[in-house]
């Protein structure tokens, strides 16, 4: 072959390699790009995918204290109710004087004692179930578990302690079934807080061997 014909397909075979070269560099940028997209959409899918776990998590946590209030928290409104039983029973006991019972005989302390029983049965029955009698006698008021009837003036016993007790409450688990409805002692000293301990005296040996 010639030098006249090499030089002749020197230009072909020249331009056929800058277009297979520029063929391969457009293949390398479309894979980059195709690479970097599908970098980009699996972030988005782990991020979406570490949200509904977070969801699912919350909603698991929110079902399970759903279940666990339904459980503690059912038989509420029956516990009010009885509670009206209670109370009742309490007044038929509160109700016979100390003279009627001297008088009465064995059939009337019988009859007042079966009376106790069934009280104190029911209300162990209501413990069992989280109901808890508030038997604030003698406490400092407390506005979220006491409702003040009245007043009393009693100078002897700090102000807002409950001296009288007019109608039990009761808690159930940690929420009031019924507040107690009592009366509180006004005119005495105000309620002194807990104060910080004070530091005791110095041990002068102790800062010497310091």
């Amino acid at each position: 072959m010639s030098d006249q014909a090499k030089d002749e397909r020197a230009p072909d075979e020249t331009a056929a390699a800058e277009a297979q070269a520029e063929k391969i560099e457009g293949a390398v940028d479309g894979d980059y790009e195709a690479v970097v997209r599908l970098l980009k959409e699996n972030e988005e899918l782990k991020d979406r995918a570490l949200r509904t776990v977070a969801e699912m998590e919350n909603l698991r946590r929110r079902t399970a204290r759903d279940v666990q209030d339904a459980r503690a928290y059912s038989v509420a409104n029956f516990a009010r109710d009885m509670l009206s039983v209670s109370d009742n029973l309490r007044r038929a006991i509160e109700a016979v004087s100390d003279e009627a019972k001297a008088a009465g005989g064995a059939g009337l302390a019988s009859l007042i004692e079966g009376v106790e029983v069934t009280e104190r049965s029911m209300l162990a029955a209501l413990e069992r179930h989280g109901v808890r009698k508030l038997d604030p006698q003698g406490e400092k008021f407390d506005p979220n578990f006491h409702q003040a009837m009245f007043e009393v003036p009693n100078p002897d016993v700090p102000a807002n302690t409950v001296v009288q007790v007019v109608q039990s409450g009761y808690t159930i688990g940690d929420r009031v079934l019924r507040p107690a409805m009592v009366g509180v002692a006004k005119g005495g000293p105000k309620h002194v807080a807990e104060a910080p301990a004070e530091p005791g005296p110095v041990n002068e040996q102790a800062e010497k061997d310091a």
